[in-house]
């Protein structure tokens, strides 16, 4: 029986495909996506680059021509199982969570594909808040899981749940909602792994790469050598471990306040001289969780869009004591944001994946902030192979 599953590979549509993250590791699992939809054009080549032989429809899922070519080339490719992972921008709570953001609504139209593709199987992945979140149902407002059910119960069993990624061998702290449907002539119903026991974590995944400057960019570049006089091997040592291991770039004064910072700990916990300030020079105001280091004994926080930022959230690399300064104040190396490299492998992406060299690290940091760990969707496609 085993043989034959992964010979007949499970067929997938990915709804709200990004750049297909979540998929980087299907094929090895004994699936595969065979259609894929996303709106964005720029991530759409960037999907057909990375996964030449998926069908990828570009368009927008609010249209019928758009849900018609994507039900007709599901139906004709025997999709089994549908993937839909909306923007999360109008629930996250890194984001503003409007109620009113027409995002929201997006999971109508893949209730719309799934009603007419009627598949085996079907994921839906979002923030925990999906499932607080209401949507205009009816001339009603409605809860999210109330709707699938309303929708979709008649014909496939509804199990939900909010999860740790970090609970499945990834090394981030990440909550999702995840919602699972089975359709009711299938046996067994999907459920979501069992949590494993070892949780990896930030030195468990990066802390064997050796120490990496950011690159000062504000200030003249000989004037930055004076603070970091080994950038340039550094740099070097970084590059022939991966091409994606790049020297983030920072301001002057975020570089000095984050050289001063313990590990674990916020700048804003420094001596006054230290603490972040603006342009102006003046003291900023901000969460301890931002101008934050990482804990080397924890899995990383949950990566966002913004993560190429030190006065984001938890997004600075946790670093090491290296000594004192000219005044007798502890300093720490890597007084930066992880690399993409260091992300990716946060993410449990491949660090062999092929992303075109052409992309902007901003465009890079941003498609990673949005996926969802491809280790733990192939772990949890696994349950029904």
């Amino acid at each position: 029986m085993r043989k034959k599953a992964l010979k007949n590979k499970l067929k997938a549509l990915s709804l709200f495909a990004n750049v297909g993250v979540a998929e980087a590791y299907l094929e090895k699992s004994g699936a595969e996506v065979v259609v894929a939809n996303e709106i964005d054009e720029k991530r759409v080549v960037v999907y057909k680059h990375i996964y030449p032989k998926t069908d990828m429809i570009c368009g927008d899922i609010r249209k019928d021509s758009t849900i018609n070519i994507i039900c007709k080339k599901s139906i004709e490719n025997n999709v089994d199982l549908i993937m839909v992972a909306p923007p999360c921008q109008g629930m996250s709570t890194a984001g503003k969570q409007d109620k009113k953001d027409k995002r929201n609504d997006l999971i109508s139209y893949a209730v719309k594909i799934i009603k007419k593709v009627n598949p085996k199987y079907v994921m839906v992945e979002n923030v925990p808040m999906q499932l607080l979140t209401k949507i205009n149902y009816k001339n009603k407002s409605i809860l999210i899981p109330d709707y699938l059910k309303q929708e979709l119960s008649n014909k496939y069993h509804i199990n939900y749940d909010v999860i740790n990624i970090a609970d499945y061998g990834v090394p981030q702290s990440r909550d999702r909602a995840i919602i699972l449907l089975t359709r009711k002539d299938i046996l067994p119903v999907w459920i979501i792994p069992k949590k494993e026991k070892k949780i990896i974590t930030l030195f468990d995944a990066i802390g064997h790469l050796p120490e990496l400057d950011p690159l000062i960019y504000d200030i003249d570049y000989k004037e930055h050598l004076k603070f970091f006089p080994n950038y340039e091997h550094k740099k070097n040592i970084a590059q022939s471990i991966s091409k994606w291991h790049i020297p983030p770039k920072h301001v002057y004064r975020q570089v000095i306040s984050m050289l001063h910072t313990p590990t674990g700990k916020s700048a804003f916990g420094n001596k006054d001289k230290y603490k972040p300030k603006n342009k102006e020079n003046r003291l900023v105001k901000g969460f301890k969780n931002t101008y934050k280091r990482q804990d080397w004994d924890k899995p990383a926080y949950t990566i966002t869009m913004f993560n190429r930022t030190i006065g984001s959230q938890n997004n600075v690399h946790p670093g090491r004591c290296i000594g004192k300064d000219k005044d007798g104040d502890l300093i720490y190396s890597d007084p930066r944001v992880l690399t993409i490299y260091e992300l990716m492998i946060a993410m449990s992406l491949p660090i062999n994946w092929k992303l075109p060299e052409s992309l902007s690290e901003n465009f890079i940091r941003s498609i990673i902030g949005e996926g969802i760990p491809p280790l733990f969707i192939k772990k949890l496609v696994s349950q029904i192979l």
